[in-house]
């Protein structure tokens, strides 16, 4: 059985629905989901996964993240704390469930002898070498990093806020009038064809309750709801 969440997707790849603004959870954030969205001229407002974390004060002062060292963008090296460069060492290649192949940067400290911030700047304490012997890496993947920097200016504006609320209200919303209103729960029927036209079916009728609902409150044109300012 398939659960109702899981043919969103299929239905709007099925047709060709002309969404310009994407919004989604922290779940979706990839570097393959930034460039689908992209390719398909549409704009990005998917909150990035570290974006809680990222506020934290234990976050902002971890001198061993990448976030919080110096980058020298025209010499393409990374600056820690005790001013030792981070240089280029390789590139790695992996290829994800559907088939996509992304690329890292693999940065590598030049000199590692005698740090005094050598505990602080590498994490993990699984690795069968002794710290001593050990020196600070890191992996970038430059084409992500580039789509979060552009997809975190959106999501502080005022109309990510006002996306991102109706998406709670209109999105998950309706999961849970199907589900709790309309007591749905699991599919009756197997096989994707058939899932695809029973969720086809469930939309209409949520749809049609959705209009009657409308119609009554006199709110048949309006498609987002507004932000409420505060006094």
């Amino acid at each position: 059985m398939c659960h109702p969440r899981r043919v969103a997707f299929l239905i709007s790849s099925t047709y060709d629905l002309p969404f310009t603004n994407i919004v989604a959870d922290s779940g979706y954030e990839s570097k393959e989901n930034y460039l689908f969205v992209e390719r398909n001229n549409q704009v990005a407002f998917i909150k990035p996964a570290n974006y809680e974390i990222s506020k934290t004060r234990k976050y902002k002062t971890d001198i061993s993240r990448r976030e919080n060292m110096t980058y020298d963008e025209k010499e393409d090296v990374y600056l820690c704390k005790a001013g030792r460069r981070l240089t280029v060492t390789g590139l790695k290649r992996s290829k994800s469930k559907t088939g996509y192949v992304s690329e890292k940067t693999q940065y590598t400290c030049e000199d590692y002898s005698h740090c005094e911030f050598k505990k602080q700047r590498i994490k993990g304490n699984n690795s069968k070498s002794p710290l001593e012997e050990r020196t600070k890496r890191l992996e970038v993947s430059k084409v992500f990093q580039k789509k979060r920097a552009e997809d975190l200016e959106r999501i502080l504006t005022d109309e990510d806020y006002k996306l991102r609320m109706n998406q709670s209200i209109q999105a998950e919303g309706s999961f849970a009038n199907i589900k709790g209103d309309m007591s749905f729960r699991r599919y009756l029927c197997k096989g994707q064809k058939n899932v695809l036209a029973e969720s086809i079916l469930l939309a209409m009728a949520h749809n049609i309750n959705k209009l009657d609902h409308k119609i009554q409150n006199g709110s048949t044109g309006t498609y987002l709801f507004e932000l409420k300012k505060e006094a």
